[in-house]
């Protein structure tokens, strides 16, 4: 339960912070749903098309390094939103204590970062 407003709070910007809070939260799941598609189409890429060109030289990187590629960008994306994600809450959470819930948002972005990473070493171990 949130904690009442200090006196020289008023109700309109407690509502104003929730807006932000939640403004901050839709920012993230975004970039979360962006990383779960560069991660999976990046695993989807390694798994189903062929290297064609083994034991040749291709032109610029194999499928495999494209999709290794894919999944370290959504990963580095995503902790970049997850640190700006908690820098902001954490400020929020200074300047109004006891009235910014702690984000289940960032629980999703970690799960997510989690298989990314597993997905990131099962590209690399299935070379």
């Amino acid at each position: 339960m949130a904690a009442p407003p200090p006196p020289n709070v008023s109700e309109s910007t407690l509502l104003a912070v929730d807006r932000t809070r939640l403004a901050h939260e839709r920012t993230l799941m975004a970039w979360v749903r962006t990383a779960t598609s560069m991660i999976s189409f990046g695993f989807t890429i390694a798994k189903l098309v062929p290297d064609r060109d083994k034991g040749r030289e291709s032109w610029l990187f194999d499928t495999h390094t494209f999709a290794s590629i894919m999944i370290g960008v959504a990963l580095v994306a995503l902790t970049f939103a997850a640190i700006q994600h908690r820098r902001e809450m954490h400020s929020l959470r200074a300047r109004y204590p006891g009235h910014v819930p702690y984000s289940n948002a960032m629980l999703v972005a970690s799960l997510v970062a989690g298989f990314g990473i597993l997905a990131f070493v099962g590209v690399l171990v299935g070379r």
